[in-house]
């Protein structure tokens, strides 16, 4: 089979390997589209390795057909259009998936929607209610809004009846947040969201979804409401964060927590899918949740791709079509 692979010299160039093998839990999906993440650019720069005795091959989400199950997959079978994550091994022709792991494709999708849905929703949903146990009615600030992660973490959280804030870069970004449903929208280049919160939501925020880190951290314990939680999940503004107000916390009684879903246990994610197909399945298969996608290429423009993430210029998901 044909895979992207990553040069000495840190460049994308096609190479062929074998496909890979199942387990009695797994599907070999003939691979159709191929969503990208941020966590493909860190692991081809060589930060991000994957877990222990996966695919070093790029690539967290694929979307296809099955063309081989494995002798213990009772619930799918060869032919069956599907999406899901994979710890690695994506930028290829086909891939393994855990069986528990999959979603149908719903009939309404595209390949390229498909492969935009797992990680971010995934992500959001495991952020917003596995460990922030978002309620209705809550109020919620997302940094990054038009990220993959930042567009899905409002699309649930609108369609569980929250208040939404989101702060981003541009007018762009800022009009794409708010046509998904924002309530209030932040340019965070011209304003201070922790100004803004003083002048506008005295109260704070009950849940804060992060993925800049460094001085947002002390900010994002500042607009916090009382019992706040603030969930994590990069650090794209810095590693540390200095002087951190312990005292705010403590007042506050905030919950400080930090995620990330690729290192995660097969049970944990297969647990997550069941849980999200519980809440949202349905909106999902209806067409009520869908990706929000920025550009799709075709994988002979992976590069293309790579450098529009890198730049943040995407809005919503990025992803890659094979021939």
């Amino acid at each position: 089979m044909k895979f992207i692979d990553v040069d000495k010299d840190n460049q994308l160039f096609f190479a062929t390997t074998e496909p890979p093998a199942i387990a009695a839990d797994e599907c070999l999906v003939t691979v159709k589209a191929i969503g990208i993440n941020r966590a493909d650019l860190l692991q081809r720069a060589g930060h991000y390795p994957p877990p222990a005795g996966e695919s070093d091959i790029l690539g967290l989400e694929v979307c296809g057909e099955i063309a081989l199950c494995g002798s213990g997959v009772s619930d799918w079978q060869v032919g069956d259009k599907v999406f899901g994550l994979v710890p690695g091994g994506g930028y290829s022709e086909y891939a393994r998936v855990k069986a528990a792991q999959l979603f149908q494709l719903p009939a309404g999708f595209s390949y390229s929607q498909g492969a935009a849905t797992a990680e971010v929703f995934l992500t959001a949903f495991q952020s917003l209610f596995s460990l922030a146990k978002l309620q209705a009615n809550e109020s919620v600030l997302i940094h990054a809004g038009a990220s993959g992660v930042g567009t899905a973490a409002i699309i649930l959280a609108k369609h569980y009846g929250c208040e939404v804030t989101v702060t981003a870069g541009s007018p762009e970004k800022l009009a794409a947040c708010q046509a998904l449903g924002a309530d209030h929208l932040i340019n965070y280049r011209e304003q201070d969201f922790v100004q803004w919160k003083k002048a506008h939501k005295p109260g704070g925020f009950d849940v804060i979804l992060d993925v800049v880190a460094g001085s947002y951290l002390n900010k994002n314990v500042s607009v916090a409401a009382l019992d706040g939680r603030i969930v994590m999940l990069a650090m794209l503004g810095g590693r540390y964060s200095e002087s951190l107000d312990v005292a705010k916390l403590l007042l506050k009684r905030l919950t400080l927590m930090a995620s990330t879903l690729r290192n995660r246990s097969d049970d944990y994610k297969a647990e997550l899918v069941r849980d999200f197909n519980q809440v949202f399945g349905a909106a999902l298969n209806q067409g009520d949740i869908k990706p929000v996608i920025d550009t799709i290429y075709n994988w002979q423009d992976a590069e293309l791709a790579h450098t529009r993430m890198a730049n943040c210029e995407n809005i919503g998901k990025l992803v890659l079509t094979l021939n």
